[in-house]
């Protein structure tokens, strides 16, 4: 049991280290030397719980996805609005988190076998939670149906999450939520 919990320490020690490095340097900045110095762990007690540097960077980011996630148990409850407010908030609270996340997953994902299954699989999730969420809302949808139009939100989403990298004075906001306003309406309210 002590083991155990010498590992989650070292464990919370690294995310904290990691997230710390990131806001402070940047990912190129966030090597995993950094994180053992700044966790006072040797490279060795990383690897045991982590594959990778990316790999650690991504448990920070999911945590902080997790952190906004308006159905964190996952009991379907969540609606459409909620899940891009959700990701609107990541976006935009979290903007170092959200660039560094694209960027895992267009170069490691590409390149890194284990990082383009995790990215993979994440994406996987998020199509299913938005597309099951469109099925609660909207009765003139086949499962089919929410399933394309969940991936061109998270398409467009990711697109506009990209810009907003890019030029931190882009509407990001005002172009995810129109993304859910009703045919001749205003954009829900935050």
């Amino acid at each position: 049991m002590a083991r155990y919990r010498a590992g989650l320490e070292t464990r919370g020690r690294i995310i904290t280290a990691t997230r710390d490095l990131l806001a402070e340097h940047g990912l190129e900045g966030t090597t995993i030397q950094a994180i053992c110095q700044r966790s006072a762990i040797r490279p060795g007690s990383f690897y045991n719980l982590f594959k990778s540097k990316e790999e650690a960077i991504l448990t920070v980011v999911r945590e902080a996805i997790e952190a906004v996630d308006p159905d964190p148990e996952g009991e379907g409850t969540d609606t459409i609005t909620e899940l891009v407010e959700a990701y609107i908030i990541f976006v935009t609270e979290q903007p170092t988190l959200a660039r560094i996340y694209l960027q895992i997953a267009v170069t490691g994902g590409v390149t890194d076998p284990h990082l383009h299954g995790r990215i993979v699989r994440h994406g996987d999730w998020r199509r299913k939670r938005f597309a099951d969420a469109l099925l609660r809302s909207r009765a003139d949808l086949s499962p089919a149906g929410a399933i394309r139009e969940a991936e061109r939100i998270l398409a467009t989403l990711n697109g506009l999450a990209l810009f907003r990298a890019l030029d931190a004075g882009f509407d990001f906001t005002g172009h995810a939520r129109e993304l859910v306003k009703p045919a001749g309406g205003s954009p829900p309210p935050p």
